[in-house]
């Protein structure tokens, strides 16, 4: 059973859209419907605020960071159209440094690739199309855009692992001269979308088209490589349902809906796999965070349930 360690006053004026660690766990960076955001300190369950950044003219929807190996640096994307990147100076002080401003309505989703794809930052928004930034040094950007990725917004995007393992017991059978470049996302179409980029044509394109459910998608998950050849993607809905998706080989893109893991009381905002790819955490409207893993026999149980002590307005 899970329990609550420590809780952090982020002295936030307004609801709180998105909470981000950094991979090494000593940063943690908040956004908020109050447009800013708030990066604290982190010292065991010790929380210190260190700074608040304000560039942003709208709700502030998600946070991303980019891999440290590209600098360190905190992707945002908000209600004013706009995909800020910030940047912590050698004083120690953030900063604004990129804006990525093309799109034509609220801009809900971003995520960084995993680093061995190169710097890529891909912003899903509600204009239907989804941007891809490509870093090319000296603080530089180039961007592709798929256009209609989902007719009626893009809500939400997520990496697949940069490399496709066969077995744990086997690493030497990875293939690690070709790097996975896909991504997930999911739409007010009711649809989940896997893309693709062609090194040929040197752009993105529509792998496959996942049907299941029946509203809008909330949110997409691809699983970490675990290190075995099956990929795994868990995708919510407004209507609460959480559906698995499952593919045993990449490169044939055939994909099972394997099932229907839980249908909620209310709509599913996040989706997070643990770092192992085998625990799903799951929060939505109802103010509840639930555990959910896979048993031997393949059916999804919830192994923790924390319920707040009263609701988030």
């Amino acid at each position: 059973m899970a329990s609550v360690i420590c809780k952090v006053e982020t002295q936030h004026e307004n609801m709180i859209h998105d909470a981000q660690m950094d991979i090494y766990g000593k940063r943690l960076a908040t956004c908020s419907t109050d447009r800013t955001i708030r990066i604290f300190e982190v010292d065991k369950n010790q929380y210190k605020l260190i700074q608040t950044l304000s560039g942003h003219e709208g709700p502030v929807w998600q946070l991303s960071w980019m891999h440290p190996m590209y600098g360190n640096a905190l992707a945002s994307c908000s209600y004013d159209k706009k995909v800020l990147i910030w940047r912590e100076t050698d004083r120690g002080q953030w900063v604004k440094y990129y804006t990525h401003d093309i799109h034509a309505s609220s801009v809900n989703s971003i995520q960084w690739s995993p680093p061995d794809t190169g710097l890529m930052l891909a912003c899903g928004s509600s204009d239907g199309n989804i941007s891809i930034l490509q870093g090319n040094g000296d603080d530089k950007f180039t961007y592709r855009l798929i256009e209609k990725a989902h007719g009626t917004g893009v809500n939400a995007i997520s990496w697949a692992p940069s490399y496709s393992g066969t077995t744990t017991l086997d690493p030497s059978t990875k293939d690690y001269d070709t790097v996975n470049k896909r991504f997930v996302s999911g739409g007010g179409d009711n649809l989940v979308k896997i893309w693709k980029f062609n090194e040929v044509q040197h752009e993105w394109e529509l792998e496959v088209k996942l049907e299941g459910h029946s509203n809008w998608i909330r949110d997409v998950a691809w699983s970490p490589d675990t290190g075995f050849t099956t990929s795994t993607i868990a995708s919510s809905c407004q209507d609460g349902k959480v559906i698995i998706w499952q593919c045993k080989d990449l490169s044939k893109g055939v994909w099972d809906k394997k099932r229907t893991m839980h249908v909620f009381d209310d709509v599913v905002w996040h989706l997070s796999w643990s770092v192992m790819g085998d625990i799903l955490a799951v929060s939505g409207g109802d103010n509840k965070v639930s555990l959910w893993k896979e048993s031997h026999k393949g059916a999804w149980v919830c192994i923790s349930n924390q319920e707040p002590k009263q609701s988030i307005q």
